[in-house]
């Protein structure tokens, strides 16, 4: 079975929900027997996910029955899911109770943990004996390419991350990144590789109950987005008691140096280790981490490659290198890999275009101990003037100097910086125009009500 669930002791519980609802691995493997005899093999089934148990039930039955879902937020909007549903065909949803009336598709009579499989009437299109998973694009909206995993990558980043982490049967993981985001799914696959006990749930972090439930399960982790962190500064976490946390982790995007150097600061104060990590889901969420002992001389780096993986930068020049200090494109090689993208139905009979190798789009510098550092995307730059402007770094200057959220955009003529803290405008372009050296006409300040963002903390293109 998938990631040899069915080799854990059959009474050792492996989730437990908000509501306090205990899974056991032997009650996930018989679910899995029930899915795969209502569902025929290299089905298409397109999940609308929430942190709970009947969501982790479908994906995991899914993945040990060789039917491949697409997983989706259970809050995804109508038209989005038309679009998907009218271009890829699945013939099946396994969807909320309360998502039911959405859709006019006869129910298979199937039903556990309030969650409700439905028929659609269309057939699944020819699906690659490969894959496994399909997930969207980080920050796509409106017709979202997919990303197509197959069975030996999500293996791969799993061990890969119990090794990371030095992961056993005893450890008990917050579970409150999204299951449609795939640094979610990296902690949930790594965990049940383990034995480990889940604790998911559903509950925003500024909910008492989030709290309690660290509490009353003894969560031993916690993996956050750097949004997350933020939240988190705001709710004084750093002075916490938490005996049982040994490890916080971060993934999906670079911190503030000051908010990187906190949960340093804390890790090392009280006995905890902090993992930065990073990853994509083009390469099935994680493909390096900095060791914790580096976490308080190595500030806002990304380290070194995952186990089994490598790291590369390619300059200016066109030269790779893979040690030596550099900057330019980084690029990563594992078995994590995943087989490419999908844009279509036909899309998904396709192999590995990829062959373990991922341009990662990101601008990176090593230093001279092999660590990496993300400077930026490379398609989040701006050419002005003869000066190349990064964009998340006008981002990261302006947060720090003026407390206020922030997103950058523009074009080759102007840098357009949004803040959420009003009447600073003329301060904002005088520290732009003196860090940047452009002209203040070119240089704009819209006040905003607020940086919108989706459920990792990504900002939502305004």
């Amino acid at each position: 079975m998938f990631l040899d669930l069915d080799s854990k002791p059959k009474d050792r519980v492996a989730v437990i929900d908000d509501n306090g609802t205990n899974l056991t691995y032997g009650e996930i493997c018989d679910f899995s027997m029930r899915f795969s005899g209502v569902i025929p093999r290299r089905s298409l089934i397109f999940i609308l996910s929430r942190n709970t148990i009947g969501s982790f039930l479908g994906y995991a039955a899914a993945l040990s029955s060789g039917i491949v879902p697409l997983i989706i937020s259970a809050k995804t909007e109508q038209i989005l899911y038309e679009n998907l549903r009218d271009k890829y065909s699945p013939s099946y949803l396994w969807v909320p109770e309360d998502k039911v009336s959405s859709f006019n598709y006869v129910s298979t009579g199937f039903a556990e943990h309030g969650y409700v499989l439905l028929k659609t009437g269309m057939s699944s299109p020819k699906l690659h004996n490969d894959l496994s998973l399909l997930l969207s694009t980080s920050g796509s909206t409106g017709s979202p390419k997919l990303v197509r995993h197959s069975y030996r990558n999500i293996e791969a980043n799993a061990f890969n991350v119990l090794r990371i982490f030095g992961l056993t049967c005893d450890e008990r993981p917050m579970v409150v990144l999204p299951m449609h985001y795939t640094m979610g799914l990296s902690v949930i696959a790594s965990h049940l590789l383990a034995g480990a006990t889940l604790i998911l749930s559903e509950r925003s972090l500024l909910d008492k109950g989030f709290w309690q439930m660290m509490k009353e399960h003894r969560v031993t982790s916690f993996t956050g987005v750097p949004y997350s962190y933020e939240l988190l500064s705001k709710l004084r976490f750093f002075r916490m008691d938490l005996p049982y946390l040994h490890t916080i982790t971060q993934g999906g995007g670079k911190m503030s140096e000051d908010l990187f150097k906190a949960c340093a600061d804390y890790a090392e104060q009280n006995g905890k280790r902090f993992i930065a990590t990073y990853g994509q889901t083009e390469c099935t969420a994680r493909m390096a981490y900095l060791p914790p002992e580096l976490a308080s001389s190595k500030t806002c780096s990304i380290g070194m490659a995952e186990p089994g993986g490598q790291l590369s930068i390619i300059d200016n020049e066109g030269n790779e290198t893979f040690d030596g200090e550099a900057e330019g494109e980084m690029v990563y090689r594992g078995e994590n890999v995943t087989m490419g993208y999908a844009t279509c139905a036909d899309d998904l009979q396709k192999g590995d275009e990829n062959h373990g190798v991922m341009h990662t789009g990101d601008i990176a510098r090593r230093d001279a101990d092999g660590c990496y550092f993300i400077v930026g995307r490379k398609k989040r730059f701006l050419k002005m003037f003869g000066l190349r402007i990064g964009l998340d770094e006008v981002e990261a200057l302006v947060k720090s100097e003026f407390d206020t959220d922030c997103y950058c955009k523009g074009n080759d003529e102007k840098l357009i910086i949004m803040v959420t803290k009003s009447a600073i405008a003329p301060q904002v372009i005088s520290f732009v125009e003196e860090k940047t050296h452009l002209f203040h006409q070119n240089i704009e300040v819209q006040e905003v009500d607020e940086i919108k963002r989706n459920e990792t903390g990504k900002v939502i293109i305004q």
